[in-house]
Order: structure tokens, then C-alpha cells, then sequence
């Protein structure tokens, strides 16, 4: 009997890889689960059924080889503004493989879908499409916000807007991730400035008294995913503190990675932290299923969620591709290997589930 055969869906050109490090971890969780994985891209689907695919060859090198087609694909394939990405759109909606996981929209249109949904309103943050007459909207309502590129990762691009009695004060990083601060006293000064660092669609969203330390961004990470009976289940879920005076907490952007509990009990007490975590939990299982509903099957969610001086979790950001480095970064090596192993264990089963079906 064959191994199950999982492909991983991703950008190549050549033997070079978006991920590398974690594909190679992926590799090594579907060898101890007894099944065979390999990377791919669009262009490697051949005629027939095979497919290019590529395993690694010693350390820092990949073989590529033929293989049949793979029993289930994860896709691992993020977001870039090039037209390789464009041609891996039109990839997916050929729908050639019987995939772990769904596309997710752009996140005004994933604000949307949740927005519509009434169990997830006390979770959500105001938003809108950036216009000047949104943005002077939100600035009446909210003395902080945040601007994001819809199609935005890892901070690029992000940039925060607080309204203070000597002006406008924005901070963010730009695409090289550099950051800039600036301080505006006028409306239309700002918005012109605004229009020369918004070079795409952006959302404004309501910003959130999220500086449990102060001039630090703090933010909670939470991974829920899929497991080898196909439930969903949360692997575990860190505090980020994002660098000194920064926009946004991200690890890459200067931030550090501490355990949920040990950073939030001594600021909350036992009790209220237990509370907190656990409308967490019903956070990020509502969160799976109402974009699971609207847009199919999906295998694993990171969910970025802002812990306000209150003690209100807000849902601030769905990742459909996540990362799972907090887990290394918290010290935390047995939560960061259920991280790698739970996609395989889950398209496994959908492996298993799907040659019972014919």
C-alpha cells in the first residue's frame, strides 16, 4: 500500500523557496507520520498525473523529482504584489487538487464576512475602506487608528494615526520595514500625506489601548488549528511586545515573544486572566467557524488579538497563513512541533476521509 502523498503548494523560482526552514520541518512531521511530502508550484503541475516536485537534498540543497499527484495539497503560497502571484490565483481556481485549505479575501472583505455574523460584533473593531471622508469619520470617533494595506504582512505598510493636543502623530514602517515618524497639525497636510504613503486599498481601523507596557505595541498570537480527527483545537498562543516606540508587534519588526499567562496575571490577577484567555478561546473557535461558513474549508488560523488596558480581547487580524515562531521565541520547542505536525496530521486525515469516499 502506497504512502498518502501530501504536496505543499508554494512560490519557487528554481530551487529557491519562500520558506524554506519550515518546509523542511514539514518534511520531517510527514516522515514521522509515515507519509510522503513535497513542495510545488503552479508551473510544476505536468500533463497527466504528475507532478515536479522537490524534497531536500542534504542541508540547504532540494532534489527535484516526478511524483504522482499528491492526495492532498496544503497551500502555502502568500500574498506578493508580482505576477507570479497573479498566475497562482487563476492556478487556484482551477481547482486541479482537493486542497486542506481555502483562499481567504483581502481583510476589508474578511471584516466584512465576520462583521455580518452578530456573534463576533463585541470582537470586532470598527473598520473602513480608506477615503478622506472615512478617515476624517474615524478621526471623530477614535483618537487612534490604524491604516493597513489589504493585502499586507509581517508590518509593512501599517501605519498608526494618534490624534494628541499638539497634532496628528503617525508611526509606521514602510515596505523596507524602515520606520518613520511624523507629527502634522492639520487635516489636509495630513491627508496629503497619508495619500503619498497609501499606494494600494487600505482599511482604517479603530485603534486599541493595547500599551499594557508603556510606548510598546502588546498584542496576543493564537494559533487554532485543525487536528488528525479533523476538530478544530488551539495549539497554544503567546504576548507579543512590539520594539520600542513601533507601530506594530511584530517578531521581525524588533518585538519579543513572552507566554500569555505570566505577562497578563500580574497586570490582571489569576482570576480575570483565566477569564480573559478563556473569551479568547470562544474568540478564535467563532472566528474558524464563521469564516469557515463563508469560505470553505480551512486547516489552521492565526489570530492577532489586542488585549486592552481593560482586559477586552479584540480581534484585530486573521492570518490564513501563519507563522509559528512565537512558539520558539516563548521557549516553547513541544507547542512549536504540534505546530509543524498538525497540517500533516490534518491532510492525512482528509487523505484517509477521501480515499474511503471512492
Amino acid at each position: 500500500m502506497k504512502r498518502p502523498a501530501i504536496g505543499i503548494l508554494t512560490w519557487r523560482e528554481g530551487k529557491k523557496f519562500a520558506e524554506p526552514a519550515y518546509f523542511r520541518r514539514l518534511i520531517r512531521a510527514g516522515n514521522e507520520l509515515g507519509c510522503l511530502v513535497f513542495l510545488f508550484s503552479p508551473h510544476d503541475v505536468l500533463s497527466g498525473r504528475q507532478v515536479r516536485g522537490f524534497v531536500p537534498n542534504g542541508p540547504g540543497s532540494w532534489q527535484g523529482r516526478i511524483f504522482e499527484r499528491p492526495d492532498v495539497v496544503i497551500d502555502r503560497y502568500r500574498y506578493t504584489p508580482s505576477e507570479h502571484f497573479r498566475k497562482y490565483v487563476a492556478f487556484r481556481k482551477q481547482n486541479h487538487f482537493l486542497y486542506a485549505n481555502n483562499r481567504l479575501a483581502n481583510k476589508w472583505r474578511v471584516h466584512e464576512v465576520l462583521w455580518r455574523d452578530v456573534r463576533m460584533h463585541r470582537w470586532l473593531p470598527e473598520a473602513m475602506l480608506y477615503s478622506h471622508a472615512n478617515l476624517q469619520k474615524m478621526i471623530g470617533r477614535h483618537p487612534l487608528l490604524y491604516l493597513k494595506p489589504l493585502n499586507g504582512t509581517g508590518g509593512r505598510g501599517i501605519l498608526r494615526l494618534e490624534k494628541t493636543s499638539d497634532g496628528f502623530h503617525l508611526l509606521g514602517r514602510d515596505r523596507q520595514r524602515a520606520k518613520r515618524s511624523v507629527v502634522i497639525q492639520q487635516i489636509p497636510s495630513l491627508c496629503r500625506w497619508i495619500d503619498r504613503w497609501v499606494n494600494e486599498k487600505f482599511i482604517v481601523q479603530q485603534g486599541l489601548l493595547l500599551n499594557l507596557v508603556p510606548t510598546r505595541t502588546v498584542d496576543m498570537r493564537l494559533l487554532i488549528q485543525k487536528n488528525g480527527s479533523g476538530e478544530w483545537s488551539i495549539t497554544g498562543y503567546g504576548i507579543r511586545v512590539g520594539g520600542e516606540r513601533s507601530a506594530t508587534s511584530n517578531l521581525h519588526g524588533g518585538g519579543k515573544a513572552v507566554p500569555a499567562q505570566s505577562f497578563l496575571r500580574p497586570r490582571f490577577g489569576e482570576e480575570r486572566t483565566k477569564e480573559i484567555l478563556q473569551d479568547c478561546g470562544q474568540l478564535a473557535h467563532q472566528t474558524a467557524e464563521t469564516i469557515e461558513n463563508h469560505f470553505g474549508r480551512m486547516m489552521e488560523l492565526g489570530l492577532d488579538i489586542g488585549i486592552d488596558v481593560n482586559g477586552r480581547a479584540w480581534l484585530i487580524e486573521v492570518n490564513p497563513k501563519p507563522g509559528r515562531e512565537i512558539f520558539k521565541e516563548m521557549g516553547t520547542p513541544q507547542l512549536y512541533k504540534q505546530a509543524i505536525s498538525k497540517p500533516v496530521e490534518f491532510a492525512l486525515y482528509l487523505a484517509q476521509k477521501n480515499a474511503l469516499q471512492i
